[in-house]
């Protein structure tokens, strides 16, 4: 897979969150989390499961109100409401395919880039009026991101019909199509092979330059991390335990004993024989 080159060369948004909090009821899901999304870095949150790393993507998308804590994005106050995130060029895919079950692959593409566009393909849907220059640009382009991802053949095909690594290749490329200037990515690796992980390795660590946006990303395939995370975040029971490069991460205690009780031989990082590890760790 290949990254589609935009028109924007820049390496993307800078976000900052600055102290988030986020309780629920009794229940402390985020407490005093600060972290920075640079300009062309792709930046890892990993954790244990109920580490508060879904609930820190949330706050990011607008789905979470944080009870204390401030967020910014290039250096202005940002509070995240989800239905204007991708006009500001913030654009999250799920864990899951999340495609819309009705609409054709070649479809769902297109809806992603209608942000971009002054009058879309959602108009066409809704029976509004549009300009058939612009749909014919957004079929274009939604085209070549199917042909650049491998997967142009399934164009006319339904989400429902798809093997589940080509439905992931459609919801990434269906979210490039928005042109983001940061990606947050759910969990991408999720379901997928040894093969796909691989591809979409390669694709993740050229984002920054050929799509020009800085990537955020939660995943539980450590070797992928490794490899495409310029830094790690590492949540533990809503705290923030190491924030630093994957070699730091890998050699910090503190990400050892969260995990499983500092047995070394059994951290996610130890069992690191995959390809991709081999390749992370040359």
């Amino acid at each position: 897979m290949k990254a589609p080159s935009g028109e924007t060369s820049a390496a993307g948004h800078r976000l900052a969150l600055r102290g988030i909090g986020v309780r629920f009821g009794g229940l402390t899901a985020l407490d005093g989390v600060s972290l920075d999304v640079a300009p062309g870095q792709v930046v890892g949150v990993i954790g244990p499961n109920g580490a508060g790393k879904t609930t820190l993507f949330n706050v990011v998308c607008g789905l979470v109100r944080p009870t204390s804590g401030t967020l910014e994005l290039n250096g202005a106050r940002l509070v995240p409401q989800p239905h204007r995130l991708a006009g500001l060029g913030v654009v999250r895919t799920l864990q899951g395919v999340g495609l819309f079950r009705g609409l054709t692959v070649l479809e769902n593409v297109m809806t992603g880039a209608t942000c971009t566009a002054r009058a879309g393909f959602l108009s066409g849907l809704l029976a509004l009026p549009r300009g058939d220059r612009d749909e014919r640009r957004l079929r274009e382009e939604a085209m070549a991101l199917l042909e650049r991802f491998g997967v142009a053949g399934y164009a006319a095909a339904l989400p429902g019909t798809l093997p589940y690594a080509v439905g992931k290749r459609v919801a990434l490329a269906r979210a490039l199509a928005a042109r983001p200037r940061l990606l947050l990515l759910d969990e991408p690796a999720g379901g997928l092979g040894a093969q796909d992980i691989e591809e979409l390795a390669e694709l993740i660590t050229t984002l920054p330059r050929e799509a020009g946006c800085s990537v955020m990303l939660v995943e539980h395939h450590m070797d992928l991390v490794m490899r495409v995370c310029d830094r790690i975040a590492v949540l533990d029971f809503g705290r923030l335990i190491a924030d630093g490069t994957p070699d730091e991460v890998r050699e910090n205690p503190a990400v050892t004993e969260a995990y499983l009780g500092a047995e070394a031989e059994e951290t996610p990082f130890a069992a690191e024989a995959t390809p991709l590890a081999q390749e992370a760790a040359a």
